[in-house]
């Protein structure tokens, strides 16, 4: 004999198909993507007095043809790093701001996206997204204070070294109060 199920039976049905499908398949990807865009906000400034100066720059890291390049030849330059991965939904979801605030500085400042991928995905993600920022991967191991346990990971790093913005999650990385960072960073 069949039961039938109540009210409250169909609807715990409907929110454990609707968590499953959010969590184990690529509808759920998208969806971690989209709520990763609505909720992002402008990064968080570090207060001066709290702001720690990068001093190691020596690290090595490989564009994706294959060329390598040394984070020291960006000392003294205003430098936006952002490590990342196709496999991220907080990532993704940062990456049209990203790439928007790239088109506009790309030329004044310097940008350091670091995978945390495979290089045929990576390249597959950015020719789909029809995004141009240069992606990196690492050669040598991360100086200490740019370490992070979780992605995206994004840094601001000022003219003299010092860390601006050190932001986890994602972010509207074209937001007013970015750009206005940058631009004073600039003035230095």
């Amino acid at each position: 004999m069949i039961k039938k199920l109540s009210k409250d039976q169909i609807s715990n049905v409907i929110w454990i198909l609707a968590i499953v499908l959010i969590l184990f398949t690529p509808l759920g990807f998208y969806a971690r993507v989209l709520v990763g865009k609505v909720f992002a906000t402008s990064a968080n400034i570090i207060e001066i007095d709290n702001r720690e100066k990068l001093k190691a720059y020596n690290w090595k890291l490989k564009d994706l043809e294959g060329n390598g390049i040394s984070f020291s030849d960006l000392k003294g330059e205003v430098v936006l790093i952002n490590f990342w991965a196709t496999w991220c939904p907080p990532c993704v979801a940062e990456m049209p701001s990203l790439n928007d605030l790239y088109q506009d500085y790309h030329e004044k400042i310097a940008f350091v996206f670091v995978a945390n991928d495979q290089k045929e995905k990576v390249v597959s993600f950015l020719d789909k997204k029809q995004y141009g920022f240069p992606v990196f991967f690492e050669t040598l191991s991360t100086p200490d204070l740019l370490i992070s346990r979780s992605i995206p990971a994004t840094y601001i790093l000022s003219k003299s070294g010092e860390i601006v913005v050190a932001e986890k999650g994602a972010a509207d990385w074209n937001s007013q109060s970015t750009r206005e960072l940058l631009d004073q960073l600039l003035q230095e």
